[in-house]
């Protein structure tokens, strides 16, 4: 049975992996996400990056930063995930640097330089993260009389990623 440092590794290993998560901020009243890759940065402990342009809303909305609100589905289905923290504009040359890749490069004519790149910081708080492991044999269980939600029990956990 996984503990929750556990479900907490596997849900770094599959942001790693998968990056794709939908970002947004707390409280807004459109209640509107957008898919944001995910950039995960060696030299930071838990710092999640974002590449995007000046001109788009959620960064007009975001101003000076606040509370945001990141979900994530791995790819296999496996994991799931919604993480608060605060999301903030930066200007750190050296995380630029550190994470642009070949993928950001073709969104940016300018390249690094470009005068419409912004890069976003965004610094979980906490999460709850679900696993979502044999889905398949739960619904055997099911047909077969058992209470699959017992085996769900373990496969959740709060986790301050503070």
């Amino acid at each position: 049975m996984p503990d929750s440092r556990d479900i907490e590794a596997r849900f770094w290993s599959a942001l790693e992996d998968d990056k794709t998560v939908m970002l947004g901020l707390a409280g807004r009243s459109d209640g509107h996400a957008q898919p944001m890759t995910a950039l995960l940065d060696e030299g930071e402990s838990r710092a999640i990056w974002f590449f995007t342009a000046k001109d788009v809303d959620l960064v007009r909305a975001l101003g000076a930063g606040g509370a945001a609100v990141l979900q994530f589905a791995s790819k296999g289905h496996d994991l799931f995930a919604s993480v608060e923290g605060r999301l903030s504009p930066s200007d750190d040359r050296g995380a630029v640097d550190r994470l642009w890749n070949s993928f950001v490069a073709a969104w940016f004519e300018g390249g690094k330089d470009d005068p419409k790149l912004q890069l976003l910081r965004f610094d979980p708080a906490g999460a709850q993260i679900w696993l979502n492991e044999n889905s398949l044999f739960a619904g055997v269980k099911l047909l077969l009389g058992a209470d699959p939600k017992k085996d769900y029990r373990d496969k959740v956990a709060e986790v301050d990623l503070a």
